[in-house]
């Protein structure tokens, strides 16, 4: 195996590589122009390193070029002197197209990163740390920026606001040491400004103007990332751009944004792991010129397992034209972008679309008649960011109840309509409401959606309202499609107002499978606030009391808002919508709201609520059912215990259940122990 200290010493400490890697008539100490990329200005320059004992190249033009023949290597293939196996690729290259010879016979087995002599008799196989790196000591002068200055910016959509944010200043001099440790001092010009990316031990020089563009000054930190301070606890997309410019440009246009040194550099993967979880997705955004170009695919490739993605800009790949930067100083907007990213997304979900699309229901071709089969609908309702649960029993009226629903979402003006007693928020700005049905057949589906149009009063379908029959799919299908079909119309609607899945335990194999139950429930949950939309959630129980039953319904009720339940009221041709759950305040406080069928109107209609004296009675009958099942195991219980049980068992705050305990006591519900009065115990309770 090739190693360091001999390519050196068989390559004129490094000359011959430079010299058969960059062609040209270049001479040792003068400036010549780099034949690597389209360089226009002589700024690059070979010289003799007496520290190191070693030749490198210093482009002041395009400091990503700079570094000794590994690095100069390792650039022209993609590969990454840090990287320890990338290293040992770059010097059997170098072996290989220099024919030096070198072989396993004439080398130690340990790559040397140094030169420091390796002992023949017991080979050192652990790498050793790198030294800490020495503080590079600088100085500067900040000042107000002009108006020449500001409107450098401005060209790409950046404001002052966003500069201040993100710690960038303009500079009246940056003062530092050479690495011969000779001091030098830069001052702002009027056609050469200065503006500095300060961190807390460092600052990033920006001349975009100068020949020396980038310098640094202080203890860069080990894994640089510009921006990461400022990202969002979560977000939809996030975008990884080769430098801080592009940063601002993308944040100046609403997007979330980062990056790291350079192009070239390494990616930490811990990094991208912890912003994996707080992004849907994370795209690497890099210039298109062929620096870029190889730079993004390797990043690719390497971050592929935590499902990173490259976006390519459709630009020219010149000096000009290359970066998102320029994408945007040429007139392009956001629009334009996310236009770029649904077409993105179509080429990524193209399969999970095209098996979708027959699913899409057209309301202009009714589907050809089939044997009708009963479906049973929940009814959704919530907030946005979270989930709302619906459950009930069958022929209860929940297929209208949850038509009602989504009329009132898909109207875009505040007119009046009958949603059977629940005010919705009219859908002003036309973002996407969506519906999968995984019971109902596609003829009934069809059925339910001609009476959401005549209950909304809507003459046509909008164009923004997406419904599904997803029974012909399986389980798995069913899952995927939700989530990218969600993602595809997100950014084609400009957002998500609500989403219905009418039949949640379809989407696992078994509703009492507690790690499936809860993963499915997850992934839902973490949907609602990603699209910052509420997703209603139909689950096909009947509920024992205030409880919805196995692992599926325990694990929505936990995380849903609030839950309702229809059910039927003693008078069987009216049905009653119950809450089971409600975050803020006690449940069996809300009224009972009534609906019943209309014969002349073809659809349900709302009654009004039910008497005070009904939620009276009913919340001494549910609390009832409560202190049966609390001292069915225990005979006694104190107060702080009671509170607690209350809690767990109707999933309420301390204040609810404080509440419930004060009304079981002035109904007799719980009495006091005439023995110790520290304890409860069950009171007068019929049945």
């Amino acid at each position: 195996m090739p190693n360091k200290d001999e390519i050196l010493k068989r390559t004129n400490n490094g000359l011959d590589v430079f010299k058969h890697y960059i062609p040209g008539q270049w001479r040792i100490g003068r400036n010549f122009l780099n034949p690597l990329y389209e360089d226009r200005k002589a700024s690059c320059n070979i010289y003799f390193d007496r520290r190191n004992g070693s030749y490198r190249l210093k482009d002041f033009g395009n400091d990503a070029f700079s570094g000794d023949c590994f690095d100069i290597v390792g650039k022209l293939k993609s590969l990454n002197c840090s990287n320890s196996k990338d290293f040992i690729e770059i010097l059997e290259i170098i072996n290989s197209d220099l024919h030096l010879g070198l072989n396993e016979d004439d080398s130690p087995l340990v790559v040397s990163m140094s030169p420091k002599p390796v002992r023949e008799s017991k080979p050192n196989l652990t790498q050793q740390p790198d030294p800490p790196k020495k503080a590079k000591p600088y100085s500067i002068i900040q000042q107000s920026f002009s108006a020449k200055e500001t409107a450098f910016w401005k060209q790409y959509g950046i404001t002052l606001e966003i500069l201040k944010n993100y710690k960038v200043f303009s500079l009246r001099e940056f003062k530092s040491e050479n690495s011969e440790g000779k001091p030098f001092t830069f001052t702002t010009l009027d056609n050469e400004p200065i503006f500095g990316y300060t961190g807390k031990k460092h600052v990033k020089i920006y001349r975009p103007f100068s020949g020396i563009r980038f310098l640094y000054g202080g203890t860069m930190p080990e894994n640089y990332c510009f921006g990461l301070e400022q990202l969002p606890a979560k977000g939809d997309t996030l975008f990884i751009t080769g430098g801080e410019k592009d940063v601002l440009s993308l944040v100046s246009h609403g997007f979330h944004a980062i990056c790291f040194n350079s192009e070239t550099s390494n990616i930490p993967q811990h990094i991208v792991k912890k912003l994996s979880y707080r992004f849907k997705h994370i795209v690497l955004l890099y210039d298109t010129d062929k620096t870029g170009l190889d730079a993004s695919l390797k990043h690719a490739q390497q971050l592929a397992d935590l499902g990173v993605k490259r976006l390519v800009l459709p630009l020219a790949g010149t000096k000009q034209e290359k970066d998102i930067s320029d994408y945007f100083k040429v007139g392009n907007t956001r629009e334009d972008l996310i236009k770029l990213f649904i077409e993105f997304l179509d080429n990524l979900y193209s399969e999970t679309m095209s098996i979708l699309k027959p699913c899409e229901i057209d309301f202009n071709n009714p589907p050809v008649q089939a044997e009708m089969i009963i479906s049973i609908n929940d009814v959704p309702l919530g907030t946005q960011g979270n989930l709302f649960g619906v459950t009930g029993g069958e022929g209860t009226g929940k297929s209208n109840y949850v038509g009602s629903l989504i009329a009132g979402t898909v109207r875009n003006a505040d007119f009046s309509i009958d949603t059977l007693g629940t005010a919705i928020l009219p859908n002003i700005t036309n973002k996407a409401v969506l519906l999968y049905d995984t019971e109902q057949s596609e003829v009934q589906l069809y059925k339910n959606i001609g009476t959401v149009l005549k209950r909304g009063k809507q003459s046509a379908m909008p164009d923004y309202f997406k419904a599904y029959c997803l029974t012909s799919m399986s389980r798995k299908e069913r899952m995927q499609a939700i989530v990218q079909s969600m993602d595809r119309f997100y950014y084609q609607f400009g957002g998500i107002q609500m989403v219905v899945i009418d039949g949640i335990a379809d989407l696992v194999r078994c509703a009492n499978d507690e790690a499936e139950s809860i993963a499915v429930i997850d992934e839902l949950y973490r949907l609602a606030g990603i699209y910052k939309t509420c997703i209603v959630c139909v689950l096909h129980f009947i509920p024992n009391g205030m409880k919805l039953r196995g692992h599926l319904g325990s694990e929505l009720q936990r995380k849903a808002a609030a839950i309702l339940s229809i059910e039927k009221d003693e008078n069987p041709q009216i049905s009653v919508v119950k809450a089971l759950k409600v975050r803020e305040g006690s449940p069996l406080d809300v009224p009972l709201v009534q609906f019943s069928w209309d014969k002349n109107l073809g659809m349900h209609v709302y009654l009004g609520e039910k008497p005070k004296e009904e939620k009276e009675k009913r919340k001494e009958v549910e609390l009832s059912g409560v202190a049966k099942a609390i001292f069915s195991k225990q005979r006694y219980c104190t107060y702080v215990d009671l509170c607690e049980q209350i809690q767990s068992i109707l999933d309420v705050r301390e204040r609810t259940a404080k509440s419930y305990i004060r009304f079981m006591r002035d109904k007799e519900i719980i009495l006091k122990d005439p023995s110790n009065a520290s304890y409860f115990i069950i009171g007068h309770i019929n049945g």
